[in-house]
């Protein structure tokens, strides 16, 4: 493993991308080709072989999808690009949650036949919460069933952004051979063979550049009604500077009111190297984005972190892994620099830790670093009770950044260790892969004594009992997946407890009234106080705000978390010399559940928003099927030559349907579900 010294040559230079899209879009393979263009790997990788760089988990290999984002740095056209490949399966979605949260940019990949599907909707939708601008790349326009104007038009309804065509195809499916760039007018010709790199502009055909001028007046059109300047030079028929028509779209881009598209396909490598110029053109790099926001810890100020070097050192946690034992916590750094052996704050934590090594990785490999400076994204070793989302600072500048979003569990399984010995083996391997993995829960049956691993999915808590098998020989007995609920209520109701007992020879008492209320689905919860707290003890007012948080965790029904209630803590009463902090703890959580049991408490199961591609002689088949499973039909559209089914079901009538709908279509269908909700289908 070699040492170097981190040279960036200026934020400016810089690109924090992703590659973001649904499964077998062909986000992998177009970062296997961005990998080999740049000259950071040698030889292509293919995820179909299972060979692929950014894939190196076996389980990767084996499925063909990506299960965890992997990070490389590499260099084009004096840029260094920090890429991160995300995973497209609905049930790894934390993992693209946890990239964008620390990216400056993304690539937003597209099928060329499957235009904008489920997951690509929903990795858009996170990217956008966080600001983070973007470029699209319709890939596989080779693919028979291409429809380019189809996806835009998906873009269109389904993103409801402002695509911004800067390449068109020429042909499509079998007939594609090549791209045309619309700003300069030139057709680009590359050499599809394998492991070639070679490509060129050359002038259009009259035809090329018949087809080719309406589509270019659209997207000069498009700029024009953002800027004043472009629109006289566009209606005087003045030619436009390239420069100027780059300026503006990086410009807009930046801001989010449109999103420049490119084509090609990726396996072919055909589109890959105008897509680099993209990104280093159109991009953000660390110096455009805002300062970063954070709280002080203590007074809860805010805080704004200049994207610089100079400033004191604040970073991210995003990614927690695992090697031999040994944990690597990934960063993206907001603010100042880091060197070997510096001793820094772990905020959220309120613990210091020291930076034994500093890594930059390239998928599983890793290359050590002197010095890691704002900007970059990196990998550090010694932090030992560093977790993901966590806030890594400057002891003497503390400041709290924001965390990572949490996601709520489907589905769950029931885990013995085979053998007595096996217990505590398995109890540890667990708490690794809780460290990693911040989607994963893990609980105990108070009656069976069952350990109950609970995920976002079937594949989800497969993979993990997978790599458990692999990595550390571990293989628990697991009973068949359960679904998760969460409890709510359905009407206003008070109550109140009293604690009153003797525990070690210590009086401790505690009296709390509370009242609850439901809330619309998906508001959350909500604790507030009605009575004043002047005069009364913190450690009293926090206990009682523990026992409220104790009580919500599981509820009355079935012990399952409480959401979409509001809780007011209206009285308190006092006993001199026997009120305590136990008193009012216990007393808050017997309070909160009496007035939950009259308050109509009732089960909320994950709702999953389902997407079947169905042939057209199988409609009548699937619907049935689906109907049957508890599903509802929302809408029916084509799509390249099939009929594609949107609608909602319960996650508990889903187990095995896969097979059911392989069955009934004679193998030819297809589906793909994500979590919508937690409700009641009625």
């Amino acid at each position: 493993m070699s040492k170097s010294k981190s040279s960036t040559g200026g934020l400016a230079h810089v690109r924090n991308i992703g590659i973001i899209a649904h499964i077998d879009a062909g986000k992998t393979t177009v970062t296997e080709r961005i990998l080999f263009f740049t000259g950071a790997i040698h030889r292509m990788g293919e995820v179909h072989e299972g060979n692929a760089t950014m894939d190196y988990l076996p389980e990767e290999q084996e499925r063909g999808i990506t299960i965890t984002s992997a990070c490389t740095t590499t260099q084009w056209n004096q840029h260094i690009l920090n890429v991160i490949d995300t995973p497209g399966h609905v049930d790894f979605t934390i993992e693209v949650e946890r990239s964008l949260r620390v990216l400056d940019g993304a690539v937003g990949v597209f099928c060329a036949v499957g235009g904008v599907e489920p997951q690509s909707e929903t990795v858009w939708r996170q990217s956008a919460k966080f600001g983070v601008p973007k470029i699209a790349f319709i890939n596989k326009m080779d693919r028979l069933g291409a429809d380019f104007e189809s996806v835009l038009e998906d873009m269109r309804s389904k993103l409801r952004i402002t695509p911004l065509l800067l390449q068109i195809p020429d042909g499509q499916g079998q007939d594609f051979k090549g791209v045309i760039d619309l700003l300069r007018m030139r057709f680009l010709a590359f050499d599809g063979n394998e492991q070639s790199a070679q490509w060129q502009e050359v002038p259009l055909t009259p035809s090329q550049e018949e087809s080719a001028r309406p589509w270019r007046d659209q997207s000069l059109e498009i700029l024009a009604e953002h800027d004043d300047a472009l629109l006289e030079a566009y209606l005087s028929g003045s030619p436009i500077d390239l420069s100027v028509l780059n300026e503006t779209i990086r410009r807009l881009t930046l801001s989010g009111a449109l999103v420049p598209v490119l084509c090609g396909s990726a396996l072919k490598n055909i589109g890959i190297q105008p897509l680099l110029d993209a990104v280093c053109t159109y991009l953000p790099s660390p110096e455009d984005t805002p300062p970063t926001k954070g709280l002080h810890p203590e007074s809860r100020k805010e805080i704004l972190l200049p994207n610089a070097s100079s400033g004191p050192f604040a970073a991210l946690v995003f990614k927690i892994t695992v090697e031999a034992g040994r944990r690597l916590a990934y960063i993206r750094i907001y603010s100042g620099n880091l060197r070997e052996g510096d001793q820094i704050r772990n905020i959220s934590q309120n613990t210091d830790e020291r930076v034994a090594h500093i890594y930059q990785m390239h998928a599983d490999k890793k290359q050590r670093l002197e010095l890691a400076q704002a900007g970059q994204i990196v990998a550090l070793a010694g932090c030992k009770s560093t977790r993901t989302g966590d806030t890594l600072a400057d002891q003497n500048h503390p400041v709290l950044l924001e965390q990572i979003a949490q996601y709520q569990p489907v589905i769950s399984l029931a885990l013995e260790p085979k053998t007595q010995a096996d217990a505590k083996r398995l109890s540890e391997v667990l708490q690794l892969f809780l460290l990693q993995d911040p989607t994963l829960f893990l609980d105990q049956d108070p009656e069976t004594d069952q350990l109950i691993l609970s995920g976002m999915g079937e594949l989800h808590l497969d993979v993990v009992l997978e790599r458990m098998a692999r990595e550390y020989g571990v293989s628990p007995r697991s009973g068949n997946p359960q679904v998760v609920y969460q409890e709510t209520i359905t009407k206003p109701a008070q109550g109140q407890a009293e604690f009153d007992r003797e525990l070690g020879k210590v009086r401790h008492f505690g009296a709390v009234r509370v009242h609850v209320a439901p809330r619309k689905r998906d508001e959350g919860l909500v604790v507030r106080w009605t009575m004043s707290v002047e005069g009364w003890p913190d450690a009293w007012i926090q206990a009682v705000n523990q026992g409220i948080e104790d009580g919500l965790r599981s509820g009355v029904v079935k012990g399952y978390p409480v959401q979409d209630v509001l809780v007011e803590i209206s009285h308190l009463e006092r006993r001199d010399g026997d009120s305590s902090a136990v008193g009012y703890q216990m007393a808050a959580a017997q309070a909160l559940k009496l007035t939950l049991s009259e308050a109509g408490p009732l089960l909320l199961e994950p709702i999953m928003n389902i997407e079947m591609t169905v042939p057209d002689e199988h409609v009548g088949e699937v619907i049935g099927l689906f109907n049957s499973r508890g599903g509802r039909v929302g809408n029916m559209f084509d799509r390249a030559g099939a009929k594609v089914i949107l609608g909602i079901a319960p996650m508990r009538q889903l187990f095995g349907f896969s097979t059911a709908l392989r069955s009934a279509s004679q193998g030819r269908a297809g589906f793909t579900m994500q979590f919508a909700r937690f409700d009641i289908l009625a």
